[in-house]
Order: structure tokens, then sequence, then C-alpha cells
């Protein structure tokens, strides 16, 4: 029961890390999975940006940059979710090395979500990633 309160709030961070990156490589247009946040942050709409003709190149840039954060989030998380298997969780360095970097991104990424997008819904699933988090400190403390 220790181990589950670890492990499972961190498998769900590692699943939500996998899902988000795989929806942003594989989805056209990514930049509209958070349309009116990003329109908000660019103060101006997607249609009036593409409009000019010098940014005629812009969606296949912006596509390219999406692609490859959503392979650097999808990693994350498989990093994530590789080393939350029973043989690495026992060892209570590997343990804390795992909090600490899972909380270094979440917590970070709520910042600057906050700060950047903060009509985003991505904030609350930063919030929501925050608590899993403290969810398995508690746990990793019970193991300890």
């Amino acid at each position: 029961m220790k181990k589950r309160l670890f492990r499972i709030p961190l498998l769900t961070i590692g699943f939500i890390f996998i899902i988000m990156g795989l929806r942003w490589i594989f989805v056209d247009e990514p930049w509209m999975l958070d349309k009116v946040a990003n329109e908000e942050r660019l103060n101006m709409t997607f249609e009036k940006l593409f409009s000019n003709e010098i940014n005629d190149t812009l969606p296949g840039y912006l596509q390219q940059i999406y692609r490859f954060f959503g392979l650097w989030v999808s990693m994350i998380g498989l990093f994530i979710v590789s080393f939350l298997r029973e043989k690495f969780i026992q060892d209570s360095d590997i343990r804390k090395s795992l909090l600490i970097c899972t909380g270094l991104t979440v917590y970070l990424a709520l910042i600057l979500a906050y700060i950047w997008i903060p009509s985003s819904p991505f904030v609350y699933l930063g919030l929501g990633s925050v608590i899993l988090h403290a969810v398995s400190i508690i746990g990793n403390r019970k193991i300890s």
C-alpha cells in the first residue's frame, strides 16, 4: 500500500505527459489545442497572424516546433513511467531523484504556464500534477 501511494500519482503524471506529448505530435495544428490562451498571449488571432504573406510558412514552422516539444514531453513521461518499476522504487535514492526531477518539471511548468498563459486549461492540469506529486512525496515518506 505504501508503495502504491508513491507510485500511482507519478504513473498518472507520466501517462499524462505521454498522452499530451502524443497529441502535440499528431495533431495537424497543435497550437489550436490551446487556441484561446495562445491568441491571448499573441494579442491577435491566428487568422490575422497567418493572413500576412510573410507568415505563409509559419504554420509549418509551428508544427515542427510543437512536434519536437511533444516528443520531449512524451519522453519525459516515458522516463517517469519506466523508473517506477518495482526494482527501481525499492532504492530510496532513485525515488528521491525521481521526485526531484518530476517536481521541478511540474512546478516550473505550472509557474511558466501561470505567468505566460494564465487562461489556459493547462494551468489546471499543472495544479493537478502538483497535487499528484505532493501525494507521491507523502507516499515516499511512508516507505522510508
